[in-house]
């Protein structure tokens, strides 16, 4: 019985029974991107790594982690601390790799809605796709 009540609470918690590695990796980055710790948030990437930015004032490709890394400077320059909202968040995921999409909205001077495809090899972010969604609905909004 407690067993069942264990897994009942973690499906809770988690929104799955499985909560992957990937789907971990994804909470940290978009908590990272949120709070603006650019060293978490670099961390997960890989050095071939690719952003497609598509919306707003940074629309644009960046590829590999220098370029990474000067973008999200930009970014948490210009916004400061977010507090984060991530809804719809899900895993897919074979030997190969695995992809988390979610919904985000990070609220700050404005509300950023964002649709999240962020690709995963070998445990590092290899691609990361930021869609700004103003029409975006997250639950409880």
């Amino acid at each position: 019985m407690k067993r069942h009540a264990l897994a009942a609470s973690f499906l809770f918690l988690t929104g799955s029974a499985f909560a992957g590695p990937a789907l971990e990796d994804a909470n940290v980055h978009f908590r990272a991107i949120a709070s603006g710790d650019l060293a978490l948030l670099m961390r997960g990437y890989a050095d071939n790594a690719r952003l497609n930015w598509v919306g707003g004032p940074l629309d644009g490709t960046y590829d590999g982690v220098q370029s990474i890394r000067a973008v999200w400077e930009k970014f948490t320059q210009a916004q400061g601390p977010l507090k984060l909202t991530v809804d719809r968040m899900e895993e897919s995921a074979n030997p190969k790799g695995a992809t988390v999409t979610a919904n985000v909205q990070f609220d700050g001077k404005q509300p950023i809605k964002v649709r999240y495809v962020l690709t995963y090899r070998e445990g590092r972010l290899v691609s990361e796709t930021w869609q700004i969604d103003p029409k975006l609905s997250l639950a409880g909004y």
